[in-house]
């Protein structure tokens, strides 16, 4: 049986008081359906690998996440609440929110066939035609303001530059949107992407 992560136990133990035993039920599930799973730490979430990538599991403020690798093979469209949260079962805020511990057990089963078998991920189409980058003026403003930072952002590729657009746009309150606008002017001044904390995980 491989060694469980101390890694994961960490991120458990620093997660929400509510998010914990959920964290904790889905690695005894994948556990039990899956004795060889092996674990992992990916782009500072908890990874569970059979034969390729399985599934992962996240914490967040109010809600976690259960994500598979091939969630378009498992969870009928239907049954997908994806548009939610990350995952195929949308925002986890108890263990209310889970399906039956037999129902996820044959999701991971299947997984696990999937991966046995090689079956590869449906490729996910791309646009034909790119999205036009837009950076707002008070983007272009705050950069202006700190030395260097213009600079660094003309530097970045078309993607990384979206990414900070989109954290801005994204936010549902000015205050928050102010709150990273402050944060991102930062780290683009330092040449820092808008997920350099992930890229070396």
């Amino acid at each position: 049986m491989p060694t469980p992560d101390p890694r994961i136990d960490e991120y458990i133990a620093n997660s929400a008081a509510f998010a914990q035993p959920i964290l904790i039920h889905l690695r005894q599930v994948i556990h039990a359906a899956c004795p060889d799973v092996e674990e992992t730490i990916k782009w500072g979430m908890p990874f569970f690998l059979y034969h390729g990538m399985l599934c992962h599991i996240a914490s967040f403020k109010a809600h976690c996440a259960l994500s598979f690798w091939k969630g378009e093979l498992l969870v009928a469209q239907g049954d997908d609440k994806g548009r939610e949260a990350m995952g195929q079962f949308g925002r986890i805020a108890s263990l209310k929110d889970l399906p039956p511990t037999k129902t996820l057990a044959g999701y991971f089963n299947k997984a696990m066939t999937l991966n046995a078998e090689g079956v590869k991920a449906p490729s996910r189409a791309r646009p034909k035609v790119a999205r036009e980058l837009v950076v707002p003026d008070y983007l272009i403003a705050a950069l202006e303001e700190k030395p260097g930072a213009s600079e660094q952002f003309r530097a970045f590729s078309p993607g990384a530059m979206r990414e900070y657009v989109d954290w801005l746009t994204e936010a549902k309150t000015e205050a928050t949107r102010l709150r990273r606008l402050s944060q991102a002017v930062e780290w683009i001044a330092e040449g820092k992407q808008r997920n350099w904390k992930y890229m070396n995980c």
